[in-house]
Order: C-alpha cells, then sequence, then structure tokens
C-alpha cells in the first residue's frame, strides 16, 4: 500500500502549495521512491480547459491529452515524471461523475449526499494511484475556510481513519505576515488557520511557514504551542529568488527526515547536485540575453508559466541571464511603433493561444522577425500566425487568414481540421495529448532533435491547410515535421534565416530543468549569437 501525503494551504492562497508539493516530491523521489502527484481543485468546471487564461493561468496538457491544472507543470518539471489524467480531477468533475451514477440507478435509490457519495468519490481519486507509486502527494486546492473545499478536507480527514495515521501526513502550509509598522512577525493568521483545520478533524503534522523575513526559536515555538505542532516539524519557509531553491532549502533544513520518520520510510541519501548546478547557473550568469514573449494574456504571469520556465532552464544551459520582455500583441503596431518595442530584443517567441485578439499585432510581429533576420520561435498558434504572415507577404494572398478567425476568407491557410468541423461544444474538441511527428533529416528541426521521430503535445482545432503546401514550400518555406504520413504540417522553418523555426504543438511541456527542451534550448543559443553578432 501506498503512504499519502497531502499538502494543504492555509491563511491566503498563491502562498505556492504547487511548489512546496513538488518540492517534497523531488526529494523523495531522489531518494528512489516512486512518486505520484496529485491536484485537487475544488471548483465547479469539469477541467480547465474553457477557462481563461486571465482567470486560472495556463492549462498545462498531459501525454494522455488532459487538460489540468498548471500545478501539474510544476510536478512533472520537478520530479520529472510525466503525469497523466489520473493526476488532476475538479469538484465538477467529482460532482459530475456522482450525478452520473446517480441517474444510471447505482445508488439503487438512495439519498445522494456529501458524505458518504461526494467523499467516498474524492477517495476513489486518490486510491487509483496506489498500485504505481510508494508515495503519493495530493494537493487540495483552495484556502482552509472556503466552502468549496470542505468535501475535500472532510474525505482526507475520513481517508486517514481508514489507513492510518502512520500512513499519512497532512503537511499544511500558512503564511507568517511581517508587519513592518510594527517591525514584526505575527502568527496570528498561523494560529487561526491551524485552528480552522483542527475544527473540520485535521490536526497538521508539519507546518510550512511562508514569510518574507526569516524567524527564529521563539517564533517557532509560539507557533508549535497554539497549533498543536512538534517545534521540530515547524519549517520557516522565506522568500527566496528562484522557486527551485526551495527544495534545497527544504533538504537542509531537515523536511526529508520529519517526512521519512512519521512515514516509517527508510531515510536514503539525497543527491541535489543537478539542482544545485542549475541554482549557480541562474544566479551567476555569464552572459546576457532578451527575449520578447509576445502575446494577448501577458498582465497575467502565469498565462505562460510554462514557456516562461522553459526559457529560463534553456537560458541557465548557456550560463545567460534571462531578460523576458512581455509584448502585448493586441496594440496596433505601426512600423515605427514596432522598431521601438522590438528593437532591443535577442529573439520573438510566439506562444500558444485562442481567438482573433491580438492576431494581427502578431503578424507584423512575425515579419518584423523574419524581415529582420531575429531568432524567431513559434508555437501552436504562434506557428499559424507564422503561416498566415508568410503566406500574406511572401506568396502573395493579402487574404490569407485562419477559419478560426474569419470563416469566410478567401485564402484559409490555416483551417479546421475535418474530423472537427461539425461539432459545436468548445471544450472535448481539440487534438490533444502526444502525437507522433516524422522530421525530414537535412533540416533545422532534425538537426535540433537528434532523431528521425519525435512525439510532442498538441492543444489546438486548427491546422495547416495542406492546399497551400506546395506554394509555400516555392516560396521557400520548409516543412520539416508532419504527422499522418505526412498529411498534418507539424513544424515549419525558413532556411534563409539565421533561426526561423514555428511548431504546431506545445514544446515548453517537456521541458525540465536539467535537460531543456531541444527547441528552447537552439533558440536561445540563437539569440545568444545574434547579441552578440549585434554587439
Amino acid at each position: 500500500m501506498a503512504k499519502h501525503i497531502f499538502v494543504i494551504g492555509g491563511v491566503v492562497s498563491s502562498l505556492g502549495k504547487g511548489i512546496a508539493a513538488s518540492s517534497i516530491g523531488l526529494l523523495l523521489k531522489k531518494m528512489n521512491y516512486r512518486v505520484g502527484m496529485l491536484k485537487l481543485d475544488p471548483y465547479l468546471n469539469v477541467d480547465p480547459g474553457t477557462m481563461s487564461p486571465f482567470q486560472h493561468g495556463e492549462v498545462f496538457v498531459t501525454d494522455d491529452g488532459a487538460e489540468t491544472d498548471l500545478d501539474l507543470g510544476h510536478y512533472e518539471r520537478f520530479i520529472g515524471e510525466s503525469l497523466s489524467k489520473d493526476s488532476n480531477a475538479t469538484a465538477g468533475k467529482i460532482y459530475e461523475t456522482v450525478i452520473q451514477k446517480e441517474r444510471r440507478g447505482d445508488y439503487l435509490g438512495k439519498t445522494v449526499q456529501v458524505i458518504p457519495h461526494v467523499t467516498e468519490e474524492i477517495k476513489n481519486l486518490i486510491r487509483r494511484l496506489d498500485d504505481r507509486y510508494d508515495i503519493i502527494i495530493t494537493e487540495i486546492g483552495g484556502t482552509v475556510g472556503d466552502i468549496e473545499s470542505l468535501p475535500f478536507l472532510e474525505a482526507i480527514r475520513q481517508f486517514r481513519m481508514e489507513i492510518g495515521v502512520r500512513n499519512t501526513l497532512f503537511v499544511f502550509l500558512t503564511y507568517v505576515p511581517y508587519i513592518s509598522s510594527a517591525g514584526e512577525l505575527k502568527t496570528k493568521p498561523t494560529q487561526h488557520s491551524a485552528y480552522k483545520l483542527r475544527e473540520i478533524g485535521i490536526q497538521p503534522d508539519i507546518l510550512i511557514c511562508r514569510s518574507d523575513k526569516p524567524f527564529g526559536e521563539d517564533i517557532a515555538a509560539k507557533i508549535s504551542l497554539f497549533t498543536n505542532v512538534p517545534k521540530d516539524q515547524v519549517f520557516n519557509a522565506i522568500n527566496v529568488a528562484h522557486v527551485h531553491e526551495v527544495p534545497i532549502n527544504f533538504y537542509k533544513d531537515g523536511m526529508h527526515r520529519a517526512i521519512t520518520a512519521h512515514l516509517e520510510l527508510e531515510e536514503r541519501d539525497i543527491d541535489l547536485s543537478d539542482w544545485t548546478a542549475l541554482i549557480n547557473n541562474l544566479k551567476n550568469p555569464e552572459r546576457e540575453v532578451r527575449i520578447a514573449l509576445c502575446g494577448k494574456y501577458v498582465e497575467h504571469q502565469d498565462a505562460y508559466k510554462s514557456v516562461w520556465q522553459a526559457l529560463l532552464y534553456a537560458a541557465a544551459h548557456h550560463r545567460a541571464r534571462l531578460h523576458l520582455k512581455m509584448v502585448d500583441s493586441e496594440r496596433t503596431f505601426r512600423p515605427e511603433d514596432i522598431e521601438k518595442t522590438l528593437g532591443d530584443v535577442d529573439g520573438i517567441l510566439i506562444p500558444g493561444g485562442f481567438g482573433v485578439r491580438g492576431i494581427d499585432g502578431k503578424i507584423e510581429i512575425v515579419r518584423y522577425a523574419r524581415e529582420k533576420k531575429i531568432p524567431f520561435f513559434g508555437i501552436c498558434l504562434g506557428m499559424q500566425v507564422a503561416a498566415i504572415e508568410f503566406a500574406k507577404n511572401v506568396c502573395g494572398l493579402p487574404d490569407a487568414y485562419s477559419s478560426e478567425f474569419d470563416e469566410s476568407c478567401k485564402d484559409p491557410v490555416i483551417d479546421l481540421m475535418t474530423e472537427q468541423r461539425y461539432i459545436d461544444k468548445i471544450g472535448g474538441t481539440m487534438r490533444l495529448g502526444a502525437f507522433p511527428c516524422k522530421l525530414k533529416q537535412g533540416t533545422l528541426a532534425a538537426g535540433i532533435y537528434g532523431a528521425d521521430e519525435i512525439s510532442e503535445r498538441h492543444r489546438h482545432r486548427y491546422e495547416f491547410n495542406s492546399r497551400y503546401r506546395d506554394l509555400f514550400v516555392s516560396k521557400g518555406m520548409v516543412v520539416s515535421g508532419s504527422y499522418l504520413n505526412d498529411l498534418l504540417v507539424e513544424i515549419i522553418e525558413i532556411p534563409d534565416h539565421p533561426f526561423f523555426i514555428a511548431v504546431q504543438f506545445h514544446p515548453e511541456f517537456k521541458s525540465r530543468p536539467a535537460t531543456p527542451h531541444p527547441v528552447f534550448r537552439e533558440f536561445i543559443k540563437a539569440a545568444i549569437e545574434y547579441r552578440t553578432v549585434r554587439e
């Protein structure tokens, strides 16, 4: 039977439960335990797929095509494992399942209630990972005190009763604010939040206290006294410059020992040399690189979380300090505006997205990158925009566009996939998950990957329209990656350019701290070389 760790948050949201859970997962993984991760979200959406990035941040896609919470990106990057649809569930999905069972008559006419029916469904989601892992870490979304999260907390309270104290560990992440006018750290919010958790029936085993400033033994003793948590299991999580320092700090503070002792697991050696090297590269760069990330969600830092992390890992690989310039593509770009905005960057990246807003701005940005020979990298919608720009300005098709934005456009170089044409629902209608891609030898893509065939994750409905493929090739565009016996275009590039590549998939989802994704790695390399020549 697997051991279970539950990570719960108190006081305020956005404290970093996902990073805390991921960091614990990394330490246990480094001890050669098989570690599984699960995120339980209390909102009523069935999945995050149709939620606005302004509301929820990015949607992270797994190999098996699940549209999940962005915290799964943290999990995968920290523990270095590809997760699945079984690693994320929402209250909406759980209630949907319960209602479907009720309609089928599975409950044999009983009154269907939150307890036991909803809580039992939650426990089933936790149990289904048992056979695959030694330790399962479950993050409970939301904050203690929220109405939405009560069924989840009740479920894990029951879960401990069923499998035992030594098979479960409750980790409670709280906040200890610093009041500058008083010059003091205040423990009262943590005290009250822990009290609220005990009121529900859960006694935390470990406290992780987030704070702006470090606290001493006196504060730890006070927190211990009022939360009923032993002082040596109260950990001070001080703000850090890079989230990748968190597992190193947890290790230094001995959190791994507290966890293995409680769960009666063997404490094994941990080698964090790869993470130490990453932190050293991040903190001691030898060069600079400035990348423009051009999209319409740039005001929300979580909207492009995996792209930002992938760029960061690639820059660290080259010992470069990453300067990320967020460019709002919804602006109307005149030639003088675009030069003023992008004249100082070393590379331009257009990430994925949906909808017509900001498209014309992106088209102008692609044109600028292509004509000025600035390293360019397009992802998903970024590839489609690159194709539209090439069609308009190189192929002589001024009316080229995507049928997503204008169904009656004269030249739909981007068009709906045939099998999706008659589907009306938004959710669940896309090409989702990992698909193979065959690479054309002798191309930039083949050189980057060093392989004949790759597998990458997708999240889109529209594709490059193959009716225009011969025209594109005749004008100098190379199709370097394809799927379904060369039917669907996956990668395009321009050989007459220092670095111009655009992909239909989302490579950012597979980038890892110690092994940056090869396209991101080579994009940053090209940007550094461009900067060197320019200087």
